[in-house]
């Protein structure tokens, strides 16, 4: 057993620190556009009317049950709620969307192999298909009760060492720099021949915490360890950050958002004086290498579908794309063996495992999923948490609303009124929530606010209802409880209330 301790996890704070600002100047000179482009002043104010936060708690707000616009699902709620296709879908486009959605399912298996089409996995890898971590299109869950940890894995970075690292960071170039044997990712599973990279084993403590009238809720702090290494142990520099996947709904309308409209919620420098430091990510494109506002993924590294997509079958599969073509995946030059695994590139059907259609009907299928509409939206206990919601100084990271592109690529999520309760901006989410571990822009206390659309059929889709990056909260109430930074004056406010406040705002989160 080789643990990996938790002093790891705060190696190179000051460094870290030093790079965030000098990334922060820089980031004020990256061409981003600080106004939208795609709106006549007319329709510049009808956006600005109708994403105005409320102050009527009285009713719902008109379309508010529709919460992805047009493209809402308003199919019967069951387990395939997050995989219906986007409403607004052609018919002409639905066969892509299948297409895209079989590929997701698709197992892949080791090189060389009868099935050619299909080969290539690995050779060290966490998952042989999209759906292995995302079942059911939704939300991934820690390894309760057993040794799979299929849906979760454990990134592998450590922080600059020198002052070029430091300035390719700052300007994008990288976002951090990988374990030098175990690289990015730690894979826990190998192709025949070949010994996986290691185990997650996670220890739970439980921290009781008690609210307003008494009551205790047990919250369970997480250490994390690698065990069973097979590689030798991990550089004492390395941090380790468990993520579980998110859930795969609105991604396109998330895409779709005009970066201006998200970059008009930053405020690094808190000049509100509001204790909310919103920043936002800058990362290069995958293809273009053009620098591109942040907004997939934990710590917001990935601007696009595309990018997040390209990334899961390098990282989580082992699966070469035109965007990421090393057949090899995350091996890396110390293993050697890996790298002397035979790959499934096949010429005749391209230079990569996966070619340049898979990658487009993956991400198309990615990005078309649909958010389903909300249930409860107009019901006085719904609306009462909402109310507590807002004035628990929630929607302050959770921006409730969004008028998506008018010249957006896919007409389908064109100029749609969305509900995605998200500013996608990084936030220091205090030392309980922190990994450690910098990721680009954001330091080892920074995390992207997640959306929260779809999260009230948590058990319904994905048959748990674990909650947060690495899955520790077991439900709504223990997520907020595990906020703090910039969150720390809300997470008190909701510990302040009453029982039944508290519960009227767990109604609101349960309806979206």
């Amino acid at each position: 057993m080789s643990p990996v301790p938790a002093r790891r996890l705060l190696l190179g704070t000051a460094l870290c620190a030093t790079i965030a600002g000098l990334s922060a100047a820089l980031a004020d000179n990256f061409d981003l556009p600080t106004k939208r482009t795609d709106l006549t002043p007319a329709d510049a104010q009808r956006v600005a009317d109708v994403t105005r936060p409320t102050t009527d708690f009285s009713k719902a707000e008109q379309y508010e049950a529709m919460q992805a616009g047009g493209a809402t699902s308003i199919d019967p709620v069951t387990q395939n709620s997050f995989s219906h296709i986007s409403a607004t879908i052609p018919f002409e486009e639905e066969q892509p969307f299948k297409l895209g959605n079989a590929l997701f399912k698709k197992l892949w298996v080791s090189a060389p192999s009868s099935t050619q089409a299909s080969d290539g996995l690995g050779p060290l890898f966490n998952a042989r298909s999209c759906m292995s971590c995302h079942i059911n299109d939704g939300r991934g869950k820690p390894p309760e009760g057993g040794v799979s940890a299929t849906s979760m894995f454990l990134r592998l970075a450590r922080p600059a060492n020198t002052a070029d690292e430091e300035r390719a960071i700052a300007n994008a170039e990288i976002v951090n720099f990988p374990d030098p044997v175990y690289g990015q990712q730690l894979q826990d599973l190998a192709v025949p021949g070949l010994p996986s990279e290691g185990k997650i084993k996670i220890t739970y403590t439980d921290e009781p915490v008690t609210l307003a009238g008494g009551e205790t809720v047990s919250l369970r702090r997480p250490t994390y360890a690698v065990i069973n290494p097979g590689y030798g142990p991990l550089d004492p520099t390395t941090t380790i950050s468990p993520r579980v996947a998110p859930a795969m709904i609105g991604l396109g309308l998330i895409e779709a958002i005009p970066e201006a409209d998200i970059l008009a919620h930053a405020d690094p420098d808190d000049k509100d004086g509001d204790g909310i430091h919103g920043k936002a990510a800058i990362v290069r494109d995958h293809r273009t290498g053009k620098i591109a506002l942040g907004r997939f993924g934990w710590k917001a590294q990935n601007a696009s579908v595309r990018d997040q997509s390209a990334d899961a079958f390098a990282n989580d599969i082992g699966i070469s794309t035109p965007d990421r073509p090393d057949a090899h995946g995350d091996c890396t030059d110390a293993q050697t063996k890996c790298k002397a695994m035979p790959t499934g590139v096949q010429k005749r059907l391209g230079n990569e495992e996966a070619p340049g259609p898979i990658l487009d009907l993956v991400t198309f299928y990615s990005a078309n999923l649909a958010v389903p509409a909300r249930r409860k939206a107009s019901f006085p206990e719904t609306l009462k948490g909402k109310q507590v919601f807002y004035e628990s100084g929630c929607t302050a990271c959770h921006v409730p609303k969004y008028v998506t592109r008018r010249d957006s690529l896919e007409k389908a999520q064109s100029f749609q009124l969305i509900w995605p309760y998200s500013d996608f901006l990084l936030h220091d989410m205090g030392d309980d929530l922190a990994d450690g571990q910098q990721v680009g822009l954001a330091s080892g206390r920074e995390w992207r606010t997640p959306p929260l659309w779809g999260i009230g059929l948590t058990k319904t889709v994905s048959g748990h209802s674990f909650f947060l990056h690495d899955g520790r909260a077991r439900n709504l109430t223990e997520a907020i409880l595990w906020h703090g930074g910039e969150a720390q004056k809300s997470r008190d406010a909701f510990a302040s209330l009453p029982a039944d406040s508290r519960q009227a705002l767990i109604t609101f989160l349960e309806s979206l």
